[in-house]
């Protein structure tokens, strides 16, 4: 097994694979506990939805880089989405509901209506389940994603004690002199970034489980939040590279097996915790 594993490293686009899937893993395992803590976990999910309908539009035009499409798109929708959730005719969750199942059903109609190529249930397979795409990453793409992934990395750590705050406690923070909106337009733009890379990893159906389960293991084990935000931070890196390693030798789809890896280290977490 370990010189199969060898072999398999010896190829250029498994070291891609690897350093993108730690990447985006470490991003989304800290913008994970922000969600959580402040009850939007469903933000994760509704947005990859969005980002699945700005991939199947940008497909139609051929571009060669849908990034300049569909990175764009979905940050504008985490805007909206933050702006006109409060003050909006359509409040919340049930904007949110409605921007995601409208562009998920757009996306797929136009990849049916304009087919980028001859198999369709594949290519609506590998955005929805991120079945291959993430072991088809070009040197280019790891760039785009270091670059990205570093940008989020270091916002959150120079905002790091806003973040806290707001994420605690909102109208303390915007009491003590904090700019909420700012901070939470800040944060919405860097998660749409993180969305819109997980797709690559696991697929717009399952960007949820990546943002949410290395969080709630965490949270069984420890209860403050720097130990909250590390761990998951350690446990969605390993998830990461567990399913990827496992579904390269046991030849099953990557994106589920790093979902499918995540629940088995929640269930053990869970059970860690309650003998505690």
């Amino acid at each position: 097994m370990f010189s199969e594993l060898a072999l398999y490293l010896s190829f250029p686009f498994v070291r891609y694979a690897l350093i993108v899937s730690i990447l985006i893993a470490l991003c989304s395992s800290l913008l994970g506990v922000i969600l959580v803590l402040r009850r939007f976990s469903h933000l994760g999910d509704g947005l990859s939805h969005v980002a699945f309908g700005a991939m199947a539009a940008a497909s139609i035009f051929g571009l060669k880089n849908d990034m300049l499409v569909v990175l764009p798109i979905t940050m504008i929708t985490a805007v909206i989405l933050l702006k006109g959730g409060k003050k909006g005719l359509i409040k919340g969750d049930a904007a949110l509901a409605m921007l995601s199942t409208a562009a998920l059903a757009f996306g797929y109609l136009l990849m049916n209506v304009f087919p980028s190529s001859g198999n369709i249930s594949g290519d609506v397979c590998t955005t929805l389940f991120g079945s291959t795409s993430i072991l088809t990453l070009k040197k280019s793409d790891v760039i785009l994603c270091s670059v990205l992934s570093a940008l989020v990395l270091l916002v959150y750590v120079l905002f790091y004690k806003k973040i806290f705050a707001i994420t605690f406690d909102e109208d303390f923070a915007k009491a003590t002199g904090v700019d909420t909106e700012k901070y939470n337009l800040l944060i919405a733009m860097i998660i749409a970034v993180v969305v819109v890379l997980a797709m690559n990893l696991v697929g717009s159906l399952l960007i949820s489980a990546l943002l949410v389960f290395p969080v709630l293991s965490a949270m069984r084990l420890f209860n403050s939040f720097r130990a909250v935000s590390i761990v998951s931070a350690l446990i969605s890196v390993f998830c990461a590279i567990s399913g990827i390693i496992i579904s390269i030798l046991a030849s099953t789809p990557v994106g589920s097996t790093i979902v499918a890896v995540n629940c088995l280290i929640f269930i053990l977490c869970t059970l860690f915790g309650r003998k505690r």
